[in-house]
């Protein structure tokens, strides 16, 4: 059974594969060993961020789990999967369209047993090592982009460089409003929002806010579609590039599922699911 529908990971390798920069090695002598076709280990790495499995536990006769490292670092180097994921998001503008007047932001915390360079001790976890991710998302909840930092980080310092991530999307509506919860809830949040042109929504402290009383609740949802990525929710990787790239990675296959099934009701395809996914 295949980690992901082909209807999922067909379009995005197509264009995954476009992005790769071309490569050329001669060896005169003809004595080298093949190199793995990039498709098979594309395939390899989707296992792995779904099921969370180690590089061995996928690896085979057919590819190594150096191997795999060292494809990923060689993707990683390319930055192919940040272009990927504005094509992605492009696409989903220009096909259902992205509903920037709303957008939502929340921290979640996973596991990092492996500690790293964006570990931190988890405030819900007994201190164990962790990872705090602050994601962006619009009206619909489709991942605009998210930043890692260490689990004991506090959500209001990292909101900026969260926000910031709009700058690269594209135009803005005129008027944004930003849904937060109560652990933003400050004087210093509120300026900061203002400062940027965006109207805060923020839960207040000391009083009941159930989920429904704001449009916060698309992120919650965003934030349970990646954990159904296992890599990201026990994050064995310790450097930051590398957790960036499964981050990427995993908002890339949720925004093109959300797109599949927004646009099966909208228009016809050759590869199109004969049911609604």
């Amino acid at each position: 059974m295949p980690a992901l529908p082909p209807y999922i990971i067909d379009p995005i390798w197509e264009q995954f594969c476009n992005l790769l920069p071309p490569r050329e090695v001669k060896h005169p002598w003809g004595s080298h060993r093949p190199r793995i076709n990039d498709r098979l280990v594309f395939d390899k790495l989707v296992q792995v961020l779904v099921f969370g499995c180690a590089y061995e536990r996928i690896s085979d006769e057919s590819c190594s789990a150096t191997t795999l490292r060292r494809r990923r670092d060689e993707w990683i180097g390319s930055g192919v999967m940040e272009k990927l994921q504005e094509i992605t998001l492009d696409a989903y503008d220009r096909i259902v369209g992205l509903e920037l007047s709303e957008v939502a932001v929340d921290c979640c915390i996973t596991k990092a047993p492996c500690g790293g360079e964006k570990a931190g001790k988890s405030p819900v976890d007994r201190g164990k090592q962790g990872i705090k991710r602050s994601t962006i998302v619009d009206a619909n909840g489709i991942p605009l982009g998210a930043i890692a930092a260490p689990a004991n980080r506090h959500d209001s310092p990292l909101l900026d460089k969260t926000l910031d991530i709009l700058e690269v999307i594209g135009p803005l509506p005129e008027q944004m409003r930003v849904h937060l919860d109560r652990g933003y809830d400050s004087h210093t949040t509120r300026e900061k929002l203002k400062s940027r042109g965006l109207e805060p929504v923020i839960s207040e402290r000391g009083k009941p806010a159930p989920l429904g009383a704001t449009k916060r609740w698309v992120v919650e949802r965003t934030n349970s579609w990646n954990n159904a990525h296992k890599k990201l929710v026990w994050c064995t990787e310790r450097r930051d590039r590398v957790i960036d790239f499964w981050i990427a990675f995993s908002e890339v296959v949720v925004t093109v599922s959300r797109l599949v099934r927004e646009a099966w009701t909208r228009y016809r395809w050759e590869s199109r699911p004969r049911r609604k996914p």
